[in-house]
């Protein structure tokens, strides 16, 4: 019976107490306590997302919708939580919380939970002001490189500071319990027989496996504002659901159109019908694209520096006024500068696979994370046919993201962290050395290559416009650190123009073209489905000896129409398997401007002024879409749009299944 000298005049009275204090006395009662902490913090964690997220979300009927389904997403996750405390619970022994070492354990144990909860629910916070989201597929890729994502976080946030935090939230928590005499009532009706343990311990965990494999994320409704549908869900179940999901099959979980059907509308989609000769009935994108101007090719060095998170809305070209990108600003007369360019995705990987193999972005992880991904078709393969050394340069260790594996994999010579000694790095952080360092490791390459009397390509990936944002000092009029993204830009900026000018200096410097392009934009998160506007970069492609004229392009374009269109400038003839288009050759201007956007989830075609939206399971939908406000608007139907929007990604799927991106048997790989 219960203890009348540990019961408390709050505790509650009737029949809610009388069923509260029998399952407390339950040995099994330990696990009520836990399921209480879980609800509470997970209830407080979505109350203060919709604080942060005050002005971005919609005030409407909606958000109680959201609050709804959040509770029962909370519940079953907590039933999740609750299993292996009910088994353990179930086989200790019978007196073993009479002794003070058991009671010890126990409270130890409530407060390691406590601490579990509320460092999950930090980490919500952090991850949501970073993303705009719950934890997704890059909360499970960050979970694999450790290494990198503790750095990171210990170098942009008091860690030590926050997690003494934690700890005094766990503790006060746990004080509060005792102080209402909740564990010490349970531990002191904690004794009972196994065989009462037992049945009762199977009861509990039928009842818990219910809710858990019951509910999926595919039951959420779709909310007109993502932050809204973001606020339903439940950090930890997206953890896991993205866990057991970071890889989709688009023909189980997207709309469809017959195989045949989706394959006759590729060749106009891609620029690539009767005149470069490709015939979909063989399902393959094998074709050959002829050089776009009479006469020979421009044998021309190419250096690619692909620019972390750089949005173009840094560049004063687009509106920017704070003079974060004074180089390449001065750089833009200069240039050949695509103007309506569009980032396929929201992280590196994804924009290093639209670049280098010119695919649209299938959903779940991208083929530079995926297995298998050796031997496939790139930029690079095209350019060692025509003699070219590639090589990959990059300042941080390359096993991130599956970098070295993908690039080495492909015949591109790897570069990174670990291929320098430390005498060539003079300022680091968990990222890898800044791009300075790795600038002048990208000179070494060169000079070495053109010693060599080869013509290269170099794909350099650069760090530093990444959170920490740290830097060298003494290099631009912002402070290391401190000064967040709009420090790490102009540091950037800084670097590319100082590298720019030493490589002036080099016998190669005229026979080379420079690309600077992003991989993906400083922000995702948006109100919309998928917010075009966050996936606007900039791409400049400069040639110092006057081969390409300077000038811009207005063309609507996507990411993966980067490397057909660069190999145009080159005025290569070459065969080709490459989703994108040359958006300069006479052939396919007569088509109409379209980019391909996309997150882990939603697929996107993009034509300006609409949206096509495909996502699981089986939906799709088409927007109008406002460039002066950024707005969308749900469109009645718009079925060529989405016929197209299929047809792009039910094509590419069905293509690297089957090995048809693979590259051809007589490209040469990297020798040196």
């Amino acid at each position: 019976m219960l203890n009348p000298a540990l019961s408390d005049s709050s505790a509650p009275t009737g029949a809610g107490r009388r069923l509260l204090t029998n399952l407390l006395e339950s040995r099994l009662g330990g696990a009520l306590l836990i399921a209480g902490v879980a609800m509470a913090v997970f209830t407080a964690v979505r109350l203060g997302l919709l604080i942060v997220s005050f002005h971005e979300q919609s005030w409407s009927p909606a958000l109680l919708a959201a609050f709804g389904w959040g509770l029962l997403y909370d519940a079953s996750t907590t039933a999740w939580l609750l299993i292996p405390a009910v088994m353990l619970l179930a086989v200790l022994p019978e007196k073993f919380f009479d002794h003070w070492t058991g009671r010890l354990a126990a409270q130890a144990a409530l407060l390691l939970v406590g601490f579990g909860l509320l460092f999950t629910a930090l980490a919500e916070f952090v991850f949501w002001d970073e993303f705009g989201a719950r934890f997704n597929f890059i909360a499970v890729d960050y979970l694999v490189y450790t290494t990198e994502v503790i750095g990171n976080i210990r170098e942009s946030y008091p860690l030590p500071l926050m997690l003494g935090g934690v700890a005094l939230m766990a503790l006060g928590a746990q004080a509060f319990l005792n102080r209402r005499a909740w564990i010490r009532r349970w531990l002191d009706d904690a004794a009972q027989p196994w065989r009462e343990r037992f049945r009762a311990g199977i009861v509990w965990v039928g009842v818990l496996l219910v809710p858990g494999l019951a509910l999926s994320e595919r039951h959420l409704p779709e909310f007109a504002n993502s932050y809204t549908r973001e606020l339903a869900k439940n950090g930890t179940w997206s953890f896991f659901a993205a866990f057991r999901a970071n890889e989709l099959d688009y023909e189980r979980f997207y709309p469809t159109l017959p195989d045949h059907e989706a394959f006759a509308r590729l060749p106009e989609l891609i620029g690539a019908d009767s005149a470069h000769s490709l015939d979909s009935r063989t399902r393959d994108l094998l074709r050959v694209v002829p050089a776009r101007e009479p006469g020979p090719a421009r044998r021309l060095n190419v250096i690619q520096i692909t620019v972390e998170s750089l949005s173009a809305s840094f560049l004063a070209r687009y509106g920017n006024s704070e003079g974060l990108t004074p180089r390449l600003d001065a750089l833009v007369p200069q240039a050949l500068v695509f103007d309506r360019l569009y980032a396929t995705g929201t992280r590196t990987d994804r924009g290093m696979e639209a670049l280098t193999l010119s695919v649209p972005p299938t959903p779940g992880r991208s083929l530079v994370k995926r297995p298998e991904n050796a031997g496939l078709f790139t930029l690079g393969s095209v350019l060692r046919r025509e003699g070219y050394n590639t090589a990959f340069i990059y300042g941080g260790f390359g096993y991130f993201d599956n970098m070295n594996a993908f690039f080495g994999g492909n015949g591109y010579r790897v570069v990174d962290r670990t291929a320098v000694g430390e005498e060539d790095i003079s300022f680091a952080n968990v990222w890898g050395a800044c791009d300075e360092d790795l600038f002048r490791w990208t000179l070494r390459e060169a000079d070495r290559d053109h010693a060599a009397g080869k013509l290269f390509f170099h794909f350099v990936m650069t760090t530093s416009n990444h959170r920490p944002f740290t830097y060298p000092d003494g290099r631009i009029d912002l402070p290391s650190k401190t000064s967040g993204r709009e420090g790490g830009v102009k540091y950037t900026d800084w670097a590319i123009g100082d590298f720019l000018d030493q490589a002036s200096t080099r016998p190669w410097f005229r026979d080379t073209v420079f690309v600077i392009v992003a991989d993906h934009c400083a922000a995702s998160a948006g109100r919309a489905t998928l917010p075009v506007e966050n996936y606007h970069i900039p791409m400049l492609i400069y040639a110092p000896g006057g081969q390409i004229p300077a000038g811009q392009v207005d063309t609507l374009m996507s990411q993966i129409d980067y490397a057909p269109t660069l190999l145009g400038l080159l005025n290569l003839s070459y065969p080709s398997r490459f989703f994108g288009r040359d958006v300069l050759d006479p052939a396919t201007t007569r088509l109409p401007g379209r980019a391909l956007v996309a997150n882990y989830q939603k697929l996107g075609l993009f034509t300006g002024d609409r949206l096509g939206v495909l996502q699981p399971v089986r939906s799709q939908a088409a927007y109008a879409y406002d460039s002066a406000t950024h707005e969308t608007s749900l469109l009645t139907e718009d079925p060529g749009l989405l016929r197209d929007s299929i047809a792009y990604y039910q094509t590419a799927g069905w293509l690297i299944r089957h090995g048809r991106q693979n590259q051809l048997p007589d490209d040469r790989t990297q020798t040196r």
